[in-house]
């Protein structure tokens, strides 16, 4: 570990002053070159799936499993972060004191970049192409279930690296997938600058309660859709529907529903008919319903258990209660929350103030499925994880994220 970290140090020079030009170009090499080692990358993947059946959920290994148009969109992934804006350089503020003192701040990259996550091979490229781009040097540790897929794709990253004439040291990755290396990675004082942990609770923690380097909270997502009064039924069936569905694996699926007590005997068949009924006609994996006292008076479930609504369940598990308002649902939002995504279906404008006003996540949607945090579709090219914390970052983690500052201060012969 001291030579991987002694080497990604010593890059960290040479990467903060490469040019936007010199940048791009490296980021188009390396997408580039995921394509051209498709099939290297998807025998190692495959090893990995393999590795994996029986031990995790059908669920997560589809998280796991890369095929051509996964890797296609972690090679278009990488292009586009080279046609954002670049972060490093930029004058952030700049002023003239009555001595004639200049104080300029400026945006520089953080240095060495450490990230910790699990089972997402696309993490692997995400994370090398935003930190390249902001000028940072990325040390990358994997969770096992990925590590043959995370090596085939670091080789063909630093491949693209070394056509570019760029430091292959700008992307490390970490092989040893045991607790060790990710706490030497935690207590890397003087090597690494930044930690990311990018997983389930379980790691987050791990993190909080070790890490001796500045850490970053993301990941961890008990997202709740509330469903008001007034709300448009048919939307709110739709969008609980794709917040649930689409992808449960991911920390932005919805994993809570809140229903309003004045409608929940017209609404909640509705998401029965729609979870469960139709997906299992449709020869589709249903949605459990684990269900409070209230909910389970109108339609059939598991009666919901005690850490029901503090699960993250990352699977086809939505836990419902019936709330008397607004005012009962952002108050459960505040005891149970991760601080990640909200929403609320509504078409009463002060319900949905008092909504947005009232809860304190990083992302909270009116009207739209929890489902849209995500670098990508906040424009940021991609991301390097949802912060839910307040301090440096908060939601989408993209380039300006992965920048901090330092203050210049030109002057004339001046003295205290």
């Amino acid at each position: 570990m001291i030579n991987l970290l002694t080497a990604a140090r010593t890059a960290k020079t040479q990467v903060a002053l490469l040019t936007t030009e010199q940048k791009n170009n490296a980021l188009l090499q390396m997408a580039d070159s995921l394509i051209e080692n498709t099939q290297k990358i998807l025998d190692a993947n495959k090893i990995d799936c393999d590795n994996a059946q029986g031990k995790i959920s059908n669920v997560m290994i589809d998280r796991l499993m890369l095929n051509e148009a996964r890797v296609k969109a972690m090679a278009d992934g990488i292009r586009d972060v080279a046609k954002l804006p670049d972060p490093v350089g930029h004058t952030l503020k700049e002023y003239v004191r009555e001595d004639g003192l200049k104080i300029t701040r400026v945006s520089v990259p953080v240095g060495v970049i450490a990230i910790i996550y699990e089972s997402r091979p696309n993490v692997t490229s995400d994370a090398a192409a935003l930190s390249l781009k902001s000028g940072n040097v990325c040390i990358l540790r994997g969770g096992k279930e990925a590590i043959n897929s995370a090596k085939a794709i670091v080789s063909a990253l630093r491949d693209g690296l070394k056509k570019a004439n760029v430091c292959e040291n700008a992307i490390n990755l970490v092989t040893d997938t045991s607790r060790d290396s990710a706490t030497a990675l935690m207590k890397a004082n003087g090597f690494v600058d930044m930690l990311i942990p990018r997983g389930g609770a379980g790691l987050i923690n791990a993190c909080i309660n070790n890490a001796t380097v500045p850490c970053i909270q993301t990941g961890t997502g008990i997202c709740h859709i509330y469903v008001e009064k007034t709300a448009d039924l048919d939307m709110a069936v739709n969008i609980i529907n794709n917040a649930k569905t689409s992808r449960p694996s991911v920390c932005n699926a919805a994993e809570v529903l809140l229903v309003d007590n004045d409608i929940k005997d017209k609404f909640l068949p509705l998401v029965y008919n729609k979870l469960v009924a139709e997906r299992e006609t449709n020869g589709q994996i249903p949605v459990e319903l684990r269900l409070d006292e209230n909910a389970l008076s109108v339609i059939d479930g598991t009666s919901a258990g005690e850490n029901d609504f503090d699960t993250e369940f990352l699977d086809y598990i939505l836990a419902v209660k019936c709330v008397s308002g607004v005012d009962e649902a952002v108050a459960h939002i505040s005891a149970h929350s991760t601080g990640h995504s909200e929403a609320i279906i509504s078409s009463d404008d002060n319900a949905i103030s008092k909504f947005t006003s009232g809860v304190d996540s990083a992302a909270v949607y009116v009207n739209a499925s929890t489902r849209f945090t995500d670098g990508g579709e906040f424009g940021l090219g991609c991301e390097m994880g949802i912060s839910t914390q307040k301090l440096h970052a908060r939601g989408p983690m993209g380039l300006e994220e992965l920048t901090t500052y330092k203050y210049i201060i030109n002057g004339n012969g001046h003295i205290r």
